[in-house]
Formats: C-alpha cells, sequence, structure tokens
C-alpha cells in the first residue's frame, strides 16, 4: 500500500518522496487561516452516537452488504463497513456492531482533535454561541 501511495504522490507532483518527506514547510502566496468547531465534548460524542443511528435507520447495513463481494478492498476499511462486515460475517450481533461504530468514530474524532492542537495559530469556533459560526470566522480573517 505504501509504495503505491508513494508512486501515485511522485506521478501526480513530479518530486521525489523524499521530498515530502522532509516535511519542508512551503511558501506560500497567501496566509492561512485555521479553523476548527470547538464542540464540547459531551455534545459531540452525543451528536456522533446520533450520527451512527442515522445511518444505520437510512441503510447503512444494506449498503453494506451491496459491497459485500469488495470488502477486501482497503477503501471499505474503514470505520462503519469494517464492523457492519463483522457482524455479516457473524463474528458479533447488529447491535454490538452500531456500539463499535460509534466507539470507532469517537476514538477518530479524539485524534483529528488531538492532530489539530498541533497548530498553535488554530482558530476555534463555538457552535453553541448565539452568533452564527460563519460570522465567528469572517470576524477572525477580518482581524489578518
Amino acid at each position: 500500500m505504501r509504495i503505491i501511495r508513494a508512486l501515485e504522490a511522485i506521478r501526480a507532483s513530479g518530486q521525489k518522496m523524499s521530498d515530502f518527506l522532509l516535511n519542508k514547510e512551503r511558501k506560500r502566496d497567501f496566509e492561512v487561516i485555521r479553523f476548527s468547531i470547538d464542540w464540547p465534548r459531551d455534545v459531540l460524542y452525543n451528536r456522533i452516537n446520533q450520527r451512527v443511528d442515522n445511518m444505520i435507520s437510512q441503510g447503512l447495513i444494506n449498503e453494506v452488504k451491496g459491497l459485500y463481494e469488495f470488502r477486501q478492498l482497503n477503501a471499505l476499511n474503514t470505520v462503519g463497513y469494517k464492523e457492519i462486515f463483522q457482524f455479516l460475517d457473524g463474528e458479533i450481533n447488529q447491535n454490538q456492531a452500531i456500539e463499535l461504530i460509534k466507539q470507532h468514530t469517537r476514538n477518530y474524532a479524539k485524534r483529528q482533535l488531538t492532530w489539530l492542537r498541533r497548530y498553535s495559530d488554530l482558530n476555534y469556533l463555538n457552535p453553541i454561541s448565539d452568533q452564527p459560526i460563519f460570522d465567528q470566522a469572517i470576524q477572525t480573517i477580518k482581524k489578518y
């Protein structure tokens, strides 16, 4: 997989993979302004749980059944699909699959938050504020 990814990167960019790995910061003709929506963790986790329930009620299991013959593809080794494949294989029951999707999605969200913390210039937007997120972002942009 890594070799394929490296070859794709080389083909798309014309650069050697080692150039990417050096992690040099590139000069840009513009300023990057980073944003993150700062959900309280309990609200975020409840939203994730509700989203998974909605995905199930809107046919996730049937969608995965339709992809079953392709389950070996790496693109289908994702949160949601892999747990439903486990259910379809009889390894776990449906409720366990749903709970695992919720847990793995929450884990993924936590890793994303950890990754974002590396940016010291990150601007957090408050989704619970009376001020819409869009207005908060515009107000931040105007400071630059």
